[in-house]
């Protein structure tokens, strides 16, 4: 079994902004400690600061305001010291796009120029966000389209929680003040399955996950927040203890010799590091199950033998398996499993007690599917490279 490090998993130099932003500083993506000493540094008394930031704090995360003139609870001495020392800001949506199916792709452009991706996708019973938390990815998994973009850094807390608001305000979901804020929600879930590894950038996702949960504030519950990793092991623990959502692993293989190539992180933790770490998970549960991604290839890893390893490997293991129809791409080196294929490792799964539902592939006309989420910018980006590149430019 590998041995995991010893030092925790830090943020690489080069995934940190080049430059520290300068003027207002933006109060999105702030811990309600962090805001409570940014308020105090501007001059806010502190015994008054407790009180100033639990004000602030749900005009922008229960109300969705951007404008301290707005905020009327407030003394209009104290929103022009607020507006004069700080900002609400949140990242650009450059451009949307939506699915025949209602799947709506935001293009987001945030500090630096750099885009991401953000998609909701709404369901009969649930709306759910899938957000990134990287602008690129390290981890190069094979069937991915995502993972051709090289990581360039991580995103803040700002510009993860960021992306839930800009999409309730595409949604139009923000209350009227003084309005019933318990409605239904059409944006009711959160996956962090979109660009990058989530457990590669820890501190600022479990941040914008404690903004999202926080009850007085946006109030998901954490039961309604999943995080998808391909297999940070020093990391899954943390998970549960600093974050407490529901953890899915993109797991994709039943042996050590397929899983190097498809989720290349498994030659640092290979399928049994893993699993040991998912078996010692603290809110492992039949209540809490850990849900297994499986994509399916054709004649790579959807054979009955699969299944049968697959059930296997995890018994003992609280799980679901989520069997995922390969979205494929222009270039993509793998064919999706064929119905038939896909419904026979279904029933090997679903035999051994395993719920294994079969995801409905959404917003694939936009480009906006499981494993296709690669900003457009950088799409046409790498295509002039290549046409420069055959010029012998």
């Amino acid at each position: 079994m590998a041995e995991a490090p010893k030092a925790p998993i830090t943020q690489d130099v080069l995934t940190i902004p080049r430059k520290i932003p300068e003027g207002p500083a933006n109060l999105i993506g702030m811990s309600r400690e962090q805001m409570r000493a940014a308020l105090i540094a501007v001059g806010t008394p502190e015994k008054q600061a407790k009180m100033r930031v639990g004000q602030i704090w749900q005009w922008i995360y229960v109300w969705g305001m951007r404008d301290f003139a707005e905020m009327t609870n407030l003394s209009k001495d104290f929103r022009a010291q607020l507006a004069e020392h700080f900002v609400v800001a949140l990242p650009e949506v450059v451009s949307k796009n939506v699915s025949t199916d209602g799947t709506r792709k935001y293009l987001v452009r945030i500090a630096g120029g750099h885009e991401v991706e953000v998609v909701y996708i709404p369901e009969t019973d649930r709306g759910t966000l899938c957000i990134s938390s990287q602008v690129g990815c390290t981890l190069t998994c094979s069937f991915c389209h995502t993972g051709t973009q090289k990581l360039v850094r991580n995103l803040t807390a700002g510009e993860v929680i960021g992306q839930v608001m800009l999409v309730r305000d595409d949604l139009d979901e923000w209350p009227t003040p003084g309005a019933n804020k318990e409605a239904q929600r059409l944006l009711s879930n959160i996956v962090l399955m979109g660009m990058g590894e989530p457990l590669y950038n820890f501190d600022n996702v479990r941040d914008a996950m404690k903004i999202a949960m926080d009850p007085e504030g946006l109030s998901l519950s954490r039961r309604r927040i999943t995080l998808s990793t391909s297999g940070i092991v020093p990391e899954i623990a943390r998970t549960a203890d600093e974050i407490g959502c529901m953890l899915a692993i993109s797991f994709h293989a039943t042996t050590d010799a397929v899983r190097d190539t498809l989720v290349p992180i498994n030659k640092r933790w290979n399928i049994e590091a893993l699993l040991a770490a998912l078996r010692a998970y603290p809110r492992l549960s039949n209540s809490e199950r850990i849900t297994f991604e499986y994509v399916m290839l054709d004649g790579v890893n959807d054979s009955d033998a699969d299944a049968h390893r697959l059930v296997a490997l995890i018994k003992g293991i609280p799980a679901k398996i989520n069997l995922i129809p390969f979205n494929e791409w222009p270039g993509a080196p793998y064919k999706r499993s064929s119905n038939n294929r896909i419904r026979a490792f279904s029933d090997i799964v679903y035999a051994a007690g395993y719920a294994s539902p079969v995801r409905k592939p959404r917003g694939e006309d936009i480009m906006a599917a499981c494993g296709q989420l690669k900003s457009a910018t950088e799409r046409a980006r790498k295509s002039r490279a290549e046409i420069a590149a055959e010029a012998g430019i």
